[in-house]
Parts: structure tokens; sequence; C-alpha cells
């Protein structure tokens, strides 16, 4: 599957600062992983650490925080991994299943889903 970008507003969980980035919509990343830079300046503070296997088969230690991410009228509290300043931001499967958006790959587009509870 190809990616594609899609707009993501996401949003300090006290102040409501807030930021409209152009996300890659990555369904092979568990989560949503922004510069640390971009949620450094929104406010977004780092609750704990993880250490996360990359494509390239690394291990790397990252921080991960609490965010608010909306997209269209649709917001949910998130998980944020805190990047590289100069990444791209990734929209992952976790924000989107909280979101209950699915991926249709042909037309690029997030649409809703529903929700699967067995």
């Amino acid at each position: 599957m190809g990616t594609f970008k899609w707009p993501l507003r996401i949003s300090n969980m006290n102040s409501g600062a807030s930021r409209e980035i152009e996300a890659t919509v990555d369904t092979g990343a568990a989560y949503t992983t922004l510069p640390a830079r971009l949620l450094r300046e929104l406010g977004v503070e780092p609750v704990d650490k993880g250490v996360f296997l990359l494509a390239d088969g690394r291990r790397l230690e990252m921080e991960i925080g609490r965010a608010w991410a909306t997209i269209d009228d649709t917001s949910e509290v998130t998980l944020v991994v805190f990047g590289d300043d100069d990444a791209p931001a990734l929209l992952g499967a976790y924000t989107l299943e909280g979101l209950r958006l699915a991926v249709d790959p042909v037309a690029q587009r997030l649409v809703p889903t529903h929700l699967i509870m067995y």
C-alpha cells in the first residue's frame, strides 16, 4: 500500500494549544510520531519512554506523551511519540483506531469505520 498525507490537528491536553499539520498515514506504524520540537512547542510533555523497533531493524528508546488528535470533527486523546525534530509526521494505527477511521488505499483517503468487538 502506498502512503498519502492527511490533515491532522494535534493539541495540548490542558491549554488547548494546537497545530494543523499534514501527516503521512502509516498503518505500519503503531503510534503517531511527531517532531519533538513541535510537541514541546505545544506544551505536550513526555509521560513515559518506550523502546521501538524501526523498519531498518534498529531499536530506539523514545519519549511518549499524550495529546488530542483531531481529524475532521472527531477528536480523541492519543499517545504520541517524540520523534527527531526533522522527521516527518506519521499518523499511526493507534490514533486511527481511536478516531474510528480506516484507510481506503485505492482512493488514498480516511473513512469512518465500524467498531469491532469480538
